[in-house]
C-alpha cells in the first residue's frame, strides 16, 4: 500500500481502532483520516498509542452530515473508505430502531453517495487516476438472519435480517451493492461473525462477563446460554479486512470467520475457569452466572464459512477461540484495574 489516504469511519469503536492501529503498525506510508460521532460506542482513549502520530487525524463528525463528508473529501482527496460506522447493539435496535436506521442505512448512503461523486464522472467513468479507489463496506453475519445445529453462511445464503439491526446493515449491504451495479463503483462488502478482543464496549457479552465476574456481580446469561457464534479475534478480522481492501474483487462479498463455534454458556464458563486460575478467590467465578429471560428475536447460531476469502486471498486466522480469549481477558484485567 503505497502512500494512500484513507477514510475510516467510525474508527473510534472497538473494530475500526484496532484496524487504524493495525494499518499504522504495517504500512509506513499510509495515512489515515478517522471520523467518529463518539456516541457511547466510540472511545478515543482506544487510539491513545497512535493519537500523536502526524500519519493519522481525527476529526469528530457525524457521516449523515453531508456537509462535513464533502469538506473531508475536498481536503483529502480520500484514495479510499473503510466504512466501519453504525450503531450495533442488537438490544438497543430493539429499544430504539430510529438511529439504527439513520445511521446504518442514511450514513452509509452519504459517505458511498459522496465518494461515487469524487471519484467518477458518471455510470462506468472514473475520473483521471481514480480507477483504483475503493469503498470497503464492513457488515455482520447476521444479516443472514440465524442457523439451525448444523449449516454455514456463505455469501450466497439468502438475507433474512431478524432483528432492526441487522436489517439496517442488510439495507445498508444492498445499497453498496447497487453502487457496484448501477454505476461500476469499485466496492466491496466483508460480513464477519462476532468479533472480541481488547477495546470492545463493556456493554458486549464478552467484557461484560468479565467485569461481573470481576467486580463479584451476578454475570447475566440470555435464556438458556445455547446459543451459538461463530468467534473472531479481533486483529485476525483485521488482517482479513486490509487483504480485501487490497486484493478482493469489486463488487464481490467476502465473509471473514474464526472457525470458533461456542455457546454462550461455554465462554461465560470458559472465562471463569481462566479467572479462578489468573485471579483466584474464594468461591469460583462461575457461581455468578445467572440466567436471565431471552431478548425478543434471539437468533440461536451463527456460523460463517471462510473458505471464498482463505482459498482466493489466502487469509487465515492465528487465533482459535482458548488462545484468543486469553488475550482478551489479560487485557480487560488491566484495563479494569486501572479504572
Amino acid at each position: 500500500m503505497k502512500d494512500k489516504v484513507l477514510l475510516v469511519t467510525g474508527g473510534a469503536g472497538f473494530i475500526g481502532s484496532n484496524y487504524i492501529i493495525y494499518l499504522l503498525k504495517t504500512y509506513s506510508t499510509v495515512k489515515i483520516v478517522n471520523i467518529d460521532k463518539l456516541t457511547y460506542a466510540g472511545e478515543l482513549s482506544n487510539l491513545d498509542e497512535i493519537a500523536s502520530n502526524d500519519r493519522y487525524t481525527f476529526i469528530k463528525g457525524d457521516i449523515c452530515d453531508r456537509q462535513i463528508i464533502e469538506s473531508l473529501f475536498n481536503s483529502y482527496d480520500f484514495d479510499g473508505v473503510i466504512h466501519f460506522a453504525a450503531e450495533s447493539h442488537v438490544d438497543n435496535s430493539i429499544e430504539a430502531p430510529d438511529e439504527f436506521i439513520r445511521t446504518n442505512i442514511f450514513g452509509t448512503f452519504n459517505v458511498l453517495d459522496v465518494a461515487k461523486n469524487h471519484w467518477m464522472d458518471g455510470p462506468f467513468k472514473f475520473k483521471k487516476g481514480k480507477t483504483s479507489n475503493r469503498f470497503h463496506h464492513i457488515s455482520t453475519d447476521e444479516v443472514y438472519g440465524t442457523l439451525g445445529e448444523t449449516g454455514l453462511f456463505t455469501e450466497e445464503t439468502p438475507y433474512a435480517p431478524n432483528s432492526p439491526y441487522s436489517a439496517s446493515k442488510a439495507s445498508s449491504d444492498f445499497i453498496v451493492r447497487s453502487y457496484f451495479h448501477t454505476y461500476g463503483m469499485n466496492v466491496v462488502t466483508t460480513n464477519c461473525s462476532n468479533n472480541y478482543g481488547p477495546k470492545q464496549h463493556d456493554e458486549k457479552l464478552i467484557p461484560t462477563i468479565i467485569r461481573k465476574a470481576i467486580s463479584g456481580e451476578n454475570i447475566p446469561i440470555y435464556g438458556d446460554g445455547l446459543n451459538i457464534r461463530d468467534w473472531l479475534y479481533v486483529e485476525d478480522h483485521c488482517s482479513g479486512i486490509d487483504l480485501t481492501f487490497q486484493n478482493g474483487q469489486s463488487g464481490e462479498t467476502y465473509n471473514i470467520g474464526g472457525k470458533n463455534e461456542r455457546n454462550n454458556l461455554y465462554i461465560a464458563n470458559t472465562i471463569c475457569e481462566i479467572l479462578d486460575e489468573v485471579m483466584p478467590k474464594p468461591e469460583p467465578y462461575k457461581n455468578q452466572i445467572t440466567f436471565v429471560k431471552d431478548r425478543p428475536g434471539h437468533d440461536f447460531r451463527y456460523a460463517i464459512d471462510a473458505s471464498k476469502i482463505e482459498g482466493e486471498l489466502q487469509w487465515q486466522a492465528n487465533e482459535n477461540f482458548e488462545s484468543g480469549i486469553r488475550k482478551t481477558i489479560n487485557w480487560y484485567i488491566r484495563k479494569y484495574k486501572a479504572l
